[in-house]
């Protein structure tokens, strides 16, 4: 008897991830269906064409020992393949089922660590898989629900710009606050013209003094 293909993917209703938001659910295929013939009788190529349709399976639920051991048999002889799926196909695809049940407890909420710690301590491929395709998603919607919702923040307003008060400028030279001028200094070109100018005046008024006392001089001789 040949194996029967890979059933389709299942189509579930929609459920919530660990951020609480709406997603497709994963649904992990039971690899137990895709055994559809007898192992004791089967011919080789059955075993090896059987080996790769599990192997594509568990490579879709992103098993993480599954694959590695049917891949290695593969490379074996075909006795060892054919007792592979006999003895040891379950062991350690339950390895890898509670391995992805342990995953889904990382910052879990209460009734998905209570739901997960219950299919753990049952210890059946059953549980696990009850677990991962509906009850992870029941106990996630009732943490979901029962999470305060966030207050969105108020928008902060824009800044108000205060422009600062001009302060009035005095006359040049007049006092202003704390006794200094309120002008502006005058420096550079503007000092020498100044300079300039007031030595220029007392040479001037140095030389009228000086012809002033000579005339009362001589209008007293």
């Amino acid at each position: 008897m040949i194996p029967a293909a890979p059933a389709a993917a299942q189509t579930a209703e929609p459920g919530l991830n660990e951020a609480c938001q709406t997603v497709e659910r994963k649904v992990y295929q039971d690899i137990r269906e895709l055994v559809t013939l007898d192992l004791d009788t089967a011919t080789d190529a059955e075993i090896r064409l059987l080996a790769y349709r599990i192997l594509e399976a568990a490579n879709a639920d992103s098993l993480p020992v599954l694959p590695d051991n049917i891949e290695e048999r593969l490379k074996g002889a075909a006795g060892d393949l054919r007792a592979f799926l006999k003895t040891g196909l379950q062991n350690a695809w339950s390895v890898d089922l509670r391995l992805t049940v342990n995953r889904t407890l990382t910052g879990a909420g209460p009734n998905v660590a209570a739901a997960a710690q219950e299919a753990l301590d049952d210890e059946a491929i059953d549980a696990y898989l009850a677990y991962l395709n509906n009850g992870l998603y029941d106990a996630r919607a009732l943490d979901c629900a029962a999470a305060p919702t966030p207050t969105p923040s108020a928008t902060p307003s824009a800044p108000t710009t205060v422009a600062p008060t001009p302060s009035s400028s005095g006359s040049l030279g007049a006092p202003g606050e704390g006794g200094e001028g309120g002008g502006l200094p005058v420096t550079g070109a503007d000092t020498a013209i100044v300079a300039g100018i007031g030595g220029a005046l007392l040479l001037l008024g140095g030389a009228a003094y000086l012809i002033g006392r000579r005339r009362r001089s001589r209008f007293a001789a």
